[in-house]
């Protein structure tokens, strides 16, 4: 029998994973497709499904192959974690907490912060979520739907957020350079844990072990002796910033993911590096989860698709896509009009017929349409009856002062292009590449 293709062989290997997944013992790769633009966050449950959130303002509910969607957020979703009892919450740059029973039926939007939410945490005994929130806040959340409150004084951006296993205590990592514990009866600072100089911005802690890692800005990882304060391990590899990190099930394994797409495995009994390996062809590493039985680590990235190695065969793995290869393409590989487009639009809209589960609507046909009338999108209320009609005029006002002036409200991330001649030949690209090919002969 001759060989199978390799596009087959994969398949036949990722159906099989999958299966695997659903049984809590996958130990091969595979990968979950579907969601239309990077992934920013993943959790696993205790009978092993994986939710994976996404730039795509989506959460993806994974038993298989096919997802349940949980539509609702107005913009890019960081955060995603499970209750014992199989609710979701996930959180992100719309400032909201949302509820989800298992089902994909929405159960609760809760609002509060001013600021993007980027990390989600749930107490021991199940009864409070906390969240890490840019506006330099930290919620607290009771899970029947109570008034939440809100833990201030970190002097910048909160990242993430780890409960002591009394319940009784919080930690918090921020861009202001500390680890901060807080004690959640009085709302008060505790302990400063550690000033490190530059922002923290991820924490895994292991209490029945005894330490605290944290991964900062500069590539800075480090382990802490919870009882003593010392540096248990230094595990900075140069690499920066840190990005994402995770523990496996028996604490056994840390795994920490950087700006430069590699994964580092770690034994923590021994603090020794085990795996050390390009996960990404270019790009970060976002999101981190292991397997329910430690067997595979879940990443995500720049590419759509969250992709999972079996651990002691990471190093013999092929690496993620890119995703969006000309989001990071040279500059001078392409003309300006088109390089303004990866860099700004191409991340989130389609040139092409379906918005396909992205951040944005579909560009195809955009001349002469009226904003919000994509009808397989769902558009945020301040575009509902819009009357801006995208030409040149309008498109080059839109990146002149930005879309949060131009639209308030709208999910359009902040951003502009300040250069005149940047934006015309933006413009000039956008009316070529999106025109029905009917009228671009």
């Amino acid at each position: 029998m001759p060989p199978l293709p390799n596009d087959m062989r994969r398949a036949l290997i990722t159906s099989a994973a999958l299966f695997c997944a659903t049984t809590g013992a996958a130990d091969e790769f595979f990968t979950l497709q579907g969601h239309g633009g990077p992934i920013m966050g993943i959790a696993v449950s205790e009978t092993d499904q994986i939710a994976t959130v996404s730039f795509d303002n989506a959460v993806g509910l994974w038993s298989g192959s096919d997802p349940l969607w949980f539509d609702g957020h107005e913009a890019a979703v960081n955060a995603v974690l499970f209750a014992p009892d199989g609710t979701v919450y996930s959180a992100g740059d719309d400032f909201t907490l949302r509820v989800w029973a298992a089902d994909g039926t929405a159960q609760a939007v809760r609002d509060g912060h001013r600021g993007k939410v980027v990390s989600l945490a749930l107490s021991p005994d199940g009864t409070l979520v906390a969240s890490a929130s840019w506006d330099g806040s930290i919620g607290l959340w009771p899970v029947d739907g109570s008034e939440p409150r809100f833990l201030t004084g970190h002097g910048g951006p909160v990242n993430d957020v780890a409960f002591s296993q009394d319940g009784r205590g919080l930690y918090s990592a921020s861009a202001d350079g500390s680890i901060r514990l807080w004690d959640l009866e009085t709302g008060s600072e505790r302990q400063r844990v550690i000033e490190h100089g530059f922002g923290v911005n991820e924490l895994e802690l292991n209490e029945d072990a005894g330490w605290l890692a944290y991964g900062a800005v500069d590539g800075g990882t480090r382990v802490l002796d919870l009882a003593s304060g010392d540096t248990l391990a230094d595990l900075t590899l140069e690499r920066r910033p840190i990005l994402a990190m995770a523990t496996s099930p028996d604490g056994d394994l840390l795994a920490v993911g950087d700006g430069e797409g590699y994964i580092m495995v770690v034994e923590t009994p021994e603090w020794r590096i085990a795996r050390d390996f390009r996960a990404t062809e270019r790009g970060p590493v976002w999101a981190l989860a292991f397997s329910r039985d430690g067997g595979n680590i879940h990443a995500g990235g720049l590419d759509p698709r969250l992709y999972s190695w079996p651990i002691a065969a990471m190093d013999e793995a092929d690496p993620m896509a890119t995703g969006s290869p000309g989001f990071l393409a040279a500059a001078d590989t392409m003309p300006n009009g088109e390089r303004q487009f990866m860099r700004k639009c191409s991340i989130c809209h389609t040139l092409t017929p379906g918005s396909a589960r992205r951040a944005g609507p579909s560009l195809y046909d955009l001349f002469g349409r009226r904003a919000g009338t994509v009808e397989d999108y769902s558009y945020s209320d301040a575009l509902d009856g819009s009357t801006i009609i995208w030409d040149e005029d309008t498109i080059d006002a839109l990146f002149d002062i930005g879309p949060e002036h131009y639209i308030p409200g709208t999910k359009m991330p902040m951003q502009r292009i300040t250069g005149a001649q940047d934006r015309a030949d933006l413009v000039t690209y956008l009316r070529t590449e999106t025109a029905p090919e009917e009228s671009s002969q």
